[in-house]
Formats: structure tokens, sequence, C-alpha cells
């Protein structure tokens, strides 16, 4: 059943379509609306039809196959409506009712109908007299009759046993008035002369040269059949020489890209046939390169040859024998030697050719999508420069920029020409420029009256145009080769000044710094904490430092951006339009005009600032480990754009700065948190005690590092008795830190339990042992310290596989104040003794570890002698001033940084000072 849902006309009849009944066909609504047939109002004229497989490739495949072919009927206007319906159709019958699907193309005279079938007819739409509720246009399926109903002229479904069609049929729009094609037209009696039927014989060639295809034509102009031909070279038959004035043989002429030029053919009867060929080299989806040659008589080269225009010469150069090179009748000589200077020369001289108002330069991006503005005169070019316009779709697209097109006014057809929106000009001819047939710029000339330019000087233009095309190629490319250079060397660069620090203020730093002004004008770095926070500005900069104060002001009043993941640039608007308004309302308030009520208040933005960022910004994510950790903005001052290759180069350093600013990130959390648990290792501070001085020195190696495997601690145990205790873990770093918490913890619980020396250190050391394979041997030497009323302190110590404490007296004589013992974690069973010692007044105790002792400077150590010898000259000097004068001829014994932890603890009980 076909139903149209568009009103029309009244119900046809039933009629037959040979042996097959045409489906009933009925409307729907009140008013029976009329459902077109093919034939029922336009002649068709053209079809075009294709089968694509039940997989999501085919979409893609369908949309392709539709825009090639109503580009080529020249049904230009219509294609993406064309294009969006039959995706959406398509996508029902593949993806959703996962079939097969059929497109049909019907041209007619004033429009096109395009039908898609499937082979699921179970899947109905239920229709009735009433409006259709067809769901929400935001659900994954379903859109397909929507969007039939909302961009069709006509549309419908169809329904028989074995398939459903849904059909709709687009009218070719009138064209606006003023705007036409610009082409040559030659009378009938100047067109080259041809036979009755032009035929054009189709050869293909392997790589090898041996003929795979051979059409109908090419057996009816060499006389010999596709099966006689098939499988021997082209060479056999072809009769050279060639194209006068070449020196390239059919060999070489079929692995050319392209090559056009004529020889012979020998016939099937022996004659050799003057023939003009044009070969295309191309490849298949495998890869294989071929080569496609197309033949015509000579006499018919007008049919494959690319015409070659010249200038009308100069009379007195003529004479001379001296023909111009075009190139330089049109730019002038010297020719310019930079892009930029070539480009401009162009625009200036397009302008004074046609005797223009203005003129313009776009040049194409790599993909042929977009035309970028690289040079203007009559415009404001300063405002232009660099913007982007689509070249086939979106909105205000640039639709003339594959053809030469005359618009006589642009008032009856606004948006035809973008570039020119605003300007004042009325009339304009715009040209492209190509290379080998492709896209690389458009040019145009443009004045203030309408109706000024005609065909003639459209092919004046475009004769311009072709001359100066592959000059201009050539200075792009040129230019794009070294800024390419440029870039590889600027991210090689930003990649070790990045590597080179895992500081985030210098990282945020380093980035804004890196891009201005090499990419934008100024710079803003916006970081996010985590998921749920908000966008934070980090950090600002301007190539002029006076600026960044008001910029920064202006950007922590407005909204920062969405943190968006998708890559690439976008455009941010907002402050520009902030920055705008806000300076009007500056302005009106300084000349005592009503401020708008518009105008949002709170933003007192300067003049200057407001220049600052009313050019283009755009927004670049940061990101780093799938997680969007904040967002690059880059700015230009009024009226200026980027240019899409300095987009590319700060996308690619958006990626290094944001692994580098995680990075940093990174490494500060770990290192705080490294230094928290570091910290709580080290005992609190040191409690006083009465008639005793005391004083620790304490160094742990490695970089950042506060704890190692050297240790130290002095803590009360009841009252009037203090513990003690410096030790060493085999090892540093973290692995030794871990025992020393171990030791450190133990050590006081046990004393305040009360138990003597000998029993803590024996009951430490099953808790050493009791760790197993993290377990690792101990130095201790562990004491407590009992002062006097007569102001001696009494020790008792116990020294196990450490260092030997030393005693200095006030004559100045040193000597060691216990005897070692077995060390710490490697026995099971310990016999373990504590030694009495009594300091009297002015005595010094002196205790290290073995990063003190050990302290080398190659061949030679410090060892116990010399810091015995070190600690004679520190009589009568405070604990403090003993750990210092200690640790100072320890760092000076040699150059290089200490490799080992060092921990020194003085204990001194007062007497009489040196004078």
């Amino acid at each position: 059943m076909t139903t149209g849902l568009r009103p029309g006309g009244n119900p046809q009849d039933p009629r037959q379509r040979g042996n097959q009944p045409l489906p009933r066909q009925e409307g729907v609504g009140p008013d029976a609306p009329h459902v077109e047939n093919r034939t029922g109002r336009s002649v068709i004229t053209a079809r075009a039809a294709a089968s694509f497989d039940p997989v999501g490739r085919s979409v893609a495949t369908a949309r392709s196959f539709v825009r090639d072919t109503l580009q080529g009927w020249g049904f230009a206007d219509i294609v993406d409506d064309a294009v969006v319906l039959t995706s959406e159709l398509v996508t029902n019958a593949v993806v959703h009712a996962g079939t097969a699907a059929e497109v049909l193309c019907l041209r007619s005279d004033d429009g096109v109908r395009i039908e898609v079938s499937d082979r699921y007819p179970e899947r109905e739409i239920p229709l009735q007299s009433s409006a259709v509720n067809m769901g929400s246009p935001d659900r994954e399926g379903g859109r397909g009759l929507q969007l039939c109903a909302a961009l069709a002229d006509r549309w419908g479904v169809e329904y028989t046993p074995t398939h459903k069609q849904v059909w709709f049929r687009l009218d070719l729009p009138e064209r606006p008035v003023g705007t036409r094609a610009a082409g040559p037209a030659l009378p009938a009696d100047l067109l080259p002369l041809a036979d009755g039927r032009v035929r054009v014989a189709v050869v293909q060639i392997d790589r090898t040269g041996t003929i795979t295809a051979w059409n109908e034509d090419a057996d009816d102009l060499f006389g010999y059949a596709a099966e006689q031909v098939t499988g021997k070279p082209l060479t056999d038959l072809a009769a050279w020489p060639h194209t006068p004035g070449t020196g390239t043989g059919i060999a070489e002429a079929l692995r050319l890209s392209r090559w056009e030029g004529s020889y012979g053919i020998r016939g099937a009867d022996g004659r050799v046939i003057p023939v003009y060929a044009s070969h295309l080299r191309v490849r298949d989806t495998a890869g294989e390169p071929s080569t496609v040659c197309l033949l015509v008589r000579d006499h018919e080269r007008a049919v494959l040859q690319t015409p070659l225009r010249g200038p009308a010469t100069d009379t007195a150069t003529a004479q001379d024998g001296q023909v111009p090179d075009p190139f330089e009748v049109f730019i002038g000589s010297p020719a310019p030697d930079d892009l930029d200077g070539l480009l401009q020369r162009t625009v200036e001289r397009a302008r004074d050719m046609l005797d223009g108002d203005a003129a313009f330069l776009l040049l194409a991006t790599d993909d042929e999508t977009e035309l970028e503005v690289r040079a203007s005169t009559g415009l404001p070019s300063a405002r232009q420069r660099f913007a982007r316009v689509p070249v086939d779709a979106g909105p205000g697209r640039y639709g003339s920029a594959r053809m030469p097109a005359v618009h006589d006014d642009l008032a009856a057809v606004p948006g035809a020409v973008p570039l020119l929106g605003g300007t004042g000009m009325r009339s304009v001819v715009t040209v492209p420029l190509k290379v080998e047939g492709r896209l690389t710029g458009s040019l145009g000339v443009a004045a203030e009256s309408p109706s000024r330019y005609s065909n003639e000087e459209a092919l004046r233009l475009q004769f311009a145009a072709d001359r100066i095309a592959l000059a201009v190629e050539s200075a792009r490319l040129g230019e794009l080769e070294r800024l390419r250079r440029g870039s590889l060397s600027f991210l090689v660069e930003a990649s070790d000044l990045l590597a080179g620090t895992l500081d985030r203020n210098q990282t945020l730093a380093l980035m804004a710094q890196m891009t201005i002004p090499t990419l934008a004008s100024w710079c803003a770095v916006y970081t996010i904490a985590d998921q749920v926070s908000e966008p934070y500005l980090s950090y600002v900069l301007h190539e002029d430092e006076e600026r960044i104060d008001g910029l920064k002001a202006l950007l922590s009043k407005i909204a920062p951006p969405e943190p968006i993941p998708t890559p690439g640039a976008r455009v941010w608007t907002a402050p520009a339009e902030v920055a705008h308004q806000a300076a009007l309302r500056t302005s009106m308030r300084s000349l005592g005009l009503p401020e708008l009520p518009a105008v949002s208040s709170g933003v007192g933005t300067t003049l200057a600032t407001a220049a600052t960022v009313g050019g283009e910004t755009v927004v670049l994510p940061l990101v780093a480990r799938n997680r969007v950790i904040g967002m690059l903005t880059l700015g230009k001052p009024t009226d200026e754009h980027f240019r899409q290759e300095i987009l590319e180069l700060a996308e690619d350093l958006s990626r290094r700065a944001a692994l580098a600013l995680d990075n940093a990130r990174l490494y500060s959390e770990r290192t705080a948190i490294s230094q928290s648990l570091q910290r709580s290792l080290l005992p609190p501070e040191l409690p006083d005690i009465d008639g005793v001085e005391v004083e620790v020195i304490y160094r742990a190696a490695g970089e950042g590092n506060e704890v190692g495997g050297d240790f130290y601690d002095l803590f009360p145990i009841r009252d009037g008795a203090y513990g003690f205790a410096i030790g060493d873990v085999c090892g540093t770093g973290p692995e030794a830190a871990a025992v020393t918490g171990l030791a450190r913890h133990a050590l006081r619980l046990l004393a305040r339990e009360g138990f003597g020396g000998p029993a803590v250190l024996e009951r430490l050391n099953s808790a050493i042992l009791d760790e197993g394979a993290r377990s690792r041997f101990l130095t201790l030497l562990y004491g407590e310290l009992w002062p006097q009323e007569d102001g001696s302190a009494v020790l008792r110590v116990v020294c196990a596989g450490h260092p030997l404490p030393l005693r200095l007296r006030q004559d100045g004589s040193v000597e060691p104040a216990a005897e070692p013992q077995p060390l710490l974690g490697v026995m099971e069973d310990l016999e373990l003794y504590e030694q009495t010692v009594t300091l009297d007044p002015g005595d010094v105790l002196l205790c290290v570890t073995d990063g003190v002792t050990e302290r080398r400077e190659g061949t030679r150590m410090l060892g116990d002698d010399g810091l015995a010898e070190v600690l004679t000259t520190c009589t009568g000097l405070t604990a403090g001033a003993v750990a210092a004068r200690i640790m100072r001829a320890v760092e000076r014994f040699a150059s290089d940084a200490p490799s080992d932890d060092m921990a020194i603890l003085a204990m001194r009980v007062p007497g009489l000072l040196k004078d």
C-alpha cells in the first residue's frame, strides 16, 4: 500500500504494470491527499540504482552514491537534503531492520525521486486519519519519516508482500535572480568538427602494460574484438613516433600519473590510425595500479584535449619575436618570492584588471572542505585574514568555489559569498584556482554597483587564475613545508621543556610561555582538580605584560568554557562578547549617555582589554589518562583568526602539555603523601631534660627522603627517667624506613612497660625476625638516662652492633662508653647486657651512625679515630655546638654528597663553659 503524507489531489485508481498489479494507493487525512507515482507528473530522464549489504558501513557508501549521482546530474542545490534523508532511511534498513537495502534515484526535469527499499515488510507504520505521533526526534531510531515530512516535497511508504519501500521527492529550487554559472559560450560555426558519432575507445592497462579491458568503441575504431587483444601489451598495437616535441615513449607514458598526446594504433587491417590519447593512472581497492587510456581520432582531439589558452600578444613584442610569459604579464616582474607577497600582488592585479572595488583570494585546506582567506584588497583584511568558510556544506558555505560564477546583485542572494557580508559590495565574479583538476583556491573581484560583470570578465579572470594557480600552489607547499619543519622543532623543544620539570606551577607557566607569541596573542589555562570540580582559572599570559591584569580580571568574571573531551579546537565567543558589552558600557558612561540595560554590569573592561580578546578565541581540552584535567585557551586580538596549521600545532602541544601537567600533579600528590608518611616515622619534638643538654642532627640520603634507615629517639619513660636510642637499619630508602618505624615504636612501648634495656632489645629482635623476608638486620644503641641531683647523669646502655658511643671528658680525653654486642635481626637467641656510665658535669656523650664514621673521600675514610680526633676539639662546647662541629667535619671530609643516612645524638651535662 502506498501512502502519501503530503496534501495533494485525489487518490489514483489501481493500474497494471506488466503482469504485476501496481499496489493500491490511497490518501491519508480528511482531504484524501494525492500520492505521487513515478510517471504521474514528470518524465524520468535518468536513473541510477545500487544495492547495499546489511552492514553499518553501507550507510556511508549509500550517502556517497547519492551525492555522486546528484552532483553528476547537476542537482547540487538539493544534494544535502537528499543525502540526509537517504542516510536515515538506509540506516533504518541495514541497522534497524537488518536487511539489505536498495536505493533507486530517478531524475526528472524539475527534481529527483529517491526510493529506499528493504526486505522487512512486517515493520509497518500505523497510519490513521488523525495526526500520527512519531516519537521524539532525539531517540536513536525512527527519525527517517520525520525527516521526510520536514525536508521532502513529497514522500510516501509502499508495502508489497516481499519488501517495504520509502520514497521521497525533492523539487529543484528556482535559481535566485542575479546568479548564474560563468563559462565559455562559442558560436556553432566555431565548434570543433567531429564525425556523426564520436567514438571514445576505453582501454585499461595493468601495471605490466598488458591490456585488461577493451570497450565496443575500441572495437569499432581499430577492428579488434576484445578477446583478440586482451592479455597483449599495448606496445604491440601502438605506432610510435609520438607527439612531436616530447621524448616520452609509450612505456614511460603508461607509467605517468597523467599524460596527453597523440600517437598511432595499428588497426586490424594493418593501417595506422592516428589517435589522440588521455592517460590516467589509477589503483583499485587492493592497491594494484593500472592505467585508463581514452582514445579518439586525432582530428577529434578537442573531445579530450585540455584547452591551451593564451593571451593576446603585444604587437611590438610580437614583431620582435618574443612572446611574453602569461604569468609575468599578470603578476609583473620580478615576481614576489614569498607566498603572502604573491597573493597580495595577485588580488591587486585582479582588481585592477577588472576595474573592481575589491578583490580577495582564498586557499583551500588539504581536504578541500574549507577555504581560508589569505589576501584581500579593498576589504577589511585584518578582520577577514585566516577566516574559514565551508565549500560544499554547512552554514555560510561558499557554494560557487568549484566553478566560475557571476553574482549580479548580492542583495538578492544574501550569503552567496560569505566573505563580502556587510562590506557594501553588490556584484562579484569568482573563479576557482585548480591544479591538475584539484581545487586549490578561489579568486574573486567585487564592485559596489550591481550587474557590473559578465561572462567575458569571468573568462578573463579564469585565464589569470589558471596562470597563477601553479605558482600559488608551489609557494603554498613551500610555506607549509617550512611551517611543518618549524612545528617539529617547536614541539621537540616544548617536549624537552615540559619533561624537565615536575612542578605544577612551573608546568603551567611553561605551557603559557610557549604559546605566546608563537601561537597566539594571549593564553589562559584552566585546570580541573577532579571530576566534580569546576574549571579554575590557573594562569593568564599576554604578549603585552600591561594587559595581563585586565585580561585576568575579565576571564575571572565570566563562566569558564565547558570541559568537553572532544579533541581539536573549538571556538569560544564568550570573552569577546562580554568584553564588547563591558567596553560599550564604559564608553557610554564616559560620554554621559544612559547605559544599555542589556549590558551586563560588574566587569570593568577597558577598550584596550576588549581589543585584546576581540578576535577569535579557541579552547583546546587538556586530556590525560582519559580525563579532562583542564583547558588551554588561545586568543587573537580584534578581527584576527587562527590559521588551520596553527590550530593543529596547538592541538599537538595541548596533548603534550596535558600529560606533563598530569605528571606534575601526580608527582606533587605522591610527594606530599610520601613526606607525610615519612614525617610520621620521625619522633615528635625532643623533651626538655633538666640538667642535660640534648642536640640531634639527622640527614636522610636520597632526593625527597626525609626518613631513611638511620633513626633516633629520645622519650620519657617515667618520672626522672628517659630513654634514648640511635640505630641503623640495613639499606636506605622506604624499605629501611619501614623497619625504622617498627623499631622506634617498639622501643617506646617496651620501655614504658618496665622492661630493662636487654629485655627491650631481645623482644625487638624477635619482632624484626617475625617480619620474615621483609626483615632487615639492625644496629642499635639503646640507653636509659637518669639526671642526678649533684649535676651528673647516670646512663645504662646496650650497644647491639652499633658504633660505640664516645665520652668526652672535661680534660679533652675521649673514650668509648660501652662495649660491642651482637646486632639485631640476625640470631634468634640473644644474650645482651647493659653497662652503666656516669657523666660528670661538663662531660659529653656522642652517639652517631655509621654514615658518619664511614664517610669516604677516595680510599680515605673518617673512621672511629677520625671522629674521636674531631671530638677532642669540642671540649667546653654546648651539645648543639658539638653536634654542629661534627657534622661540619663530616661534610668537609669529602666533596661528594653523602651516600648514606647520618644521625648524630649529642648529650652533655652542663658544667663551666670555656671563655
